[in-house]
C-alpha cells in the first residue's frame, strides 16, 4: 500500500525568485522535507490572476461554488493545491506596512470563500492546518515597531488563526536588498551595516524558517 506523503506548499508573495523571501521559503521547505513531506514554492507573481471581484458565489446556498471560489484564472488550480495542503507557509516582502499587492489578492481569493458569514464568522475549512507566515523587510525591528507594521499586519493572524487553526509568523527585519547599493539612490541606508546584518543576523533567521518548516510537519501529524 502506497503511503501518501504529507504536502506543505509555500506561496512567495516577491516578485523576485531568488532573493530574501524565496531563500527564506526555501529554508522553510527543507526543514519540512527534513521530516519526509513533499514541498512545493508557488511564486504569486508568475500568475496572471485578480483579486476577489465580489461575485459571492462562494455564499450562494445551495450554489456550484459554495464555499470555494468560483473564478477562473491562473490562480484557480493554485487555490485547489492550497485547500488540499497539510501546511501552507505565506511569504511577503513588506511594501508601504502591509504585504505584496500580489499576496494580498491571493489571500482574498482563499481565505474569503472560507470564511461564513454568520456569528462569529465560522470557518468552513474543515479541518485544521498549520498556517504561517514569513515577512522580509529593510526596517529594524525598532523602526517596524515605531511605525506600528505589526498592527498593519494583524489581519493575516486574525484570518489565517480563525479559518485554519493555528498561525505563527517570523519577521525578518533589516534585509540586505540590492547586490550593489551604489547603482541606487538609497542613501537612508547604511550598506556596510546592512550587509553586517546579511552576515551575522540572515543565517540565524534561515535556521528560523527551517524550524518553523520541521514544526509544522510535526503539527500537522499529531
Amino acid at each position: 500500500m502506497e503511503v501518501e506523503l504529507m504536502k506543505v506548499i509555500a506561496i512567495n508573495g516577491s516578485p523576485r525568485k531568488d532573493k530574501n523571501t524565496a531563500t527564506l521559503l526555501n529554508k522553510a521547505l527543507e526543514g519540512a522535507a527534513s521530516q519526509g513531506a513533499e514541498t512545493e514554492l508557488i511564486h504569486l507573481y508568475d500568475l496572471n490572476y485578480k483579486g476577489c471581484v465580489s461575485c459571492f458565489a462562494c455564499k450562494m446556498k445551495n450554489g456550484k461554488s459554495y464555499g470555494k471560489c468560483a473564478f477562473k484564472d491562473d490562480l484557480t488550480p493554485i487555490l485547489e493545491k492550497a485547500s488540499n495542503a497539510d501546511a501552507i507557509i505565506l511569504g511577503s516582502p513588506i511594501y508601504f506596512n502591509t504585504i505584496s499587492g500580489a499576496m494580498k489578492s491571493f489571500l482574498e481569493r482563499f481565505m474569503f470563500p472560507y470564511s461564513m458569514y454568520a456569528p462569529g464568522y465560522p470557518s468552513l475549512f474543515g479541518r485544521k492546518m498549520p498556517t504561517g507566515a514569513i515577512y522580509s523587510m529593510n526596517v529594524t525591528n525598532e523602526q517596524m515597531k515605531n511605525l506600528e507594521y505589526e498592527q498593519g499586519l494583524k489581519f493575516v493572524e486574525e484570518y489565517t488563526s480563525r479559518l485554519f487553526g493555528s498561525f505563527e509568523s517570523l519577521i525578518v527585519n533589516d534585509t540586505y536588498q540590492f547586490n550593489d547599493y551604489s547603482k541606487y539612490v538609497v542613501t537612508v541606508f547604511d550598506e556596510k551595516k546592512k550587509a553586517k546584518v546579511r552576515k551575522e543576523q540572515f543565517p540565524i533567521d534561515c535556521q528560523s524558517a527551517f524550524d518553523m518548516g520541521v514544526r509544522f510537519v510535526k503539527q500537522a501529524n499529531l
